[in-house]
């Protein structure tokens, strides 16, 4: 719009405020040449794909300022920013050694931070071209140039959403494209700082909308709008505190919420009945043939792990007591955590001073050596503890004939 604003506020609402309150000094030069910019750049690709659509705006736009336009009528680069410079003189940082506890803080926040944004860039990219980023690489390859970048007056970058956005609908799908990106930019800044210098903000404002609408991927948004409550929840959340807040914070806490509603998730998952004599269906009971009476079956599906220990634990509590000899599958448990670990080992105690005895069957490796670790084996007894649910219904029965 061009607006003459002498300070405009960091946050969304406060710059949208600061715009309406500055509506009367638009400037309508730049106006039209941002509206000339986005047809361009939208309707070119049309023509051909081989020029990208942005880089024709700017060749025909900049010339159009230059020569037709009144001297100072719109913003560019070099009004807004002054002269475009390059130093390639490396310099070498001073380092107060004394001082090197209050260096570590920032840098490690630095350093998360940009590994956060480059890889939900790369994320981003990925769903636009269909393709699989490696993650390592990305953070090696930062890392190096972040180390680099200093030495020549730089500051520490992270790959950028909206350039990586642009590369890829103009056709970019390979390194060659962000290499190609820093080339062009080393050469401007070497050979062709004077001219450009000359592009209007306008164009680039225009640019900018183009590339703001392809990366928004609307018509995902709207999808998970008809997803699970959790989901549609999480997106929200994310996407307002990305707009009113900061995208960095909008990670963290989209990150932890998630977290959260996945723990929720499974431990609703739980199932609540344990298989027994008195309450087979009867697809139930073409699997499980001559279950003699008394023996339970509970299964556990999923990870055993802090957000769902409680619910299978109470489950196995509140029902076990109803049998003489109660078999826990675990074929399902990728793994048991300290939390799932101490609720187990409690229920299990509990369900003996009852009378009830317990048998494990499908213990993977893995998870068995986290069972005996937490104390689980000198309750059932390692021999209790079957790798295959046949072992362990063998086992079972033979305990409820002994009885």
């Amino acid at each position: 719009l061009g607006l003459t604003l002498t300070d405009v506020p960091g946050s969304f609402i406060g710059k949208w405020g600061a715009y309406f309150g500055g509506i009367d000094t638009v400037n309508w030069y730049a106006v039209g040449i941002t509206i000339v910019t986005v047809l361009i750049a939208v309707y070119m690709p049309k023509i051909t794909s081989k020029v990208p659509g942005s880089f024709v705006a700017i060749l025909v736009v900049t010339p159009i300022v230059v020569f037709l336009l009144p001297e100072g009528a719109v913003t560019t680069i070099g009004s807004e920013f002054g002269e475009i410079k390059c130093n390639l003189t490396p310099v070498f940082p001073s380092i107060e050694w004394g001082q090197l506890s209050h260096y570590l803080q920032p840098a490690m926040t630095i350093a998360i931070l940009g590994a956060i944004e480059s890889l939900l860039s790369a994320v981003v990219a990925d769903g636009m071209i269909s393709g699989h980023h490696r993650s390592n690489t990305e953070l090696i390859a930062q890392g190096i140039a972040n180390i680099a970048s200093p030495l020549f007056g730089g500051i520490p970058a992270t790959g950028a959403i909206a350039r990586t956005a642009t590369n890829v609908k103009n056709g970019g799908r390979t390194p060659i494209a962000g290499i190609t990106h820093a080339v062009v930019l080393l050469l401007i800044m070497l050979f062709f700082g004077k001219w450009a210098s000359l592009i209007p903000m306008s164009c680039l404002a225009g640019i900018l909308i183009v590339v703001s609408y392809n990366m928004s991927e609307w018509r995902s948004f709207r999808s998970i709008l008809r997803a699970s409550m959790s989901d549609v929840v999480i997106l929200l959340v994310t996407f307002f505190l990305t707009v009113l807040v900061d995208l960095t914070v909008a990670i963290e806490i989209g990150v932890v919420l998630a977290a959260l509603l996945f723990m929720k998730r499974m431990a609703d998952n739980a199932p609540k009945e344990i298989i027994g004599a008195t309450n087979m269906d009867s697809d139930v009971l073409e699997n499980y043939k001559n279950l003699p009476k008394g023996l339970g079956i509970y299964e556990v599906s999923g990870p055993f792990f802090f957000g769902s220990a409680k619910t299978y634990c109470e489950t196995i509590r509140n029902l076990g007591v109803n049998y003489e000899v109660l078999i826990i599958r675990m074929r399902h448990v990728p793994f048991v955590d300290s939390t799932g670990l101490k609720n187990l080992k409690e229920t299990i105690l509990q369900l003996k001073n009852e009378g009830t005895y317990i048998v494990l069957s499908g213990v993977s490796e893995p998870v068995k050596k986290d069972l005996l670790k937490g104390g689980i084996g000198e309750l059932v007894g390692v021999e209790n503890i079957y790798p295959k649910f046949d072992l362990a219904l063998q086992a079972a029965k033979e305990k409820i004939e002994e009885k």
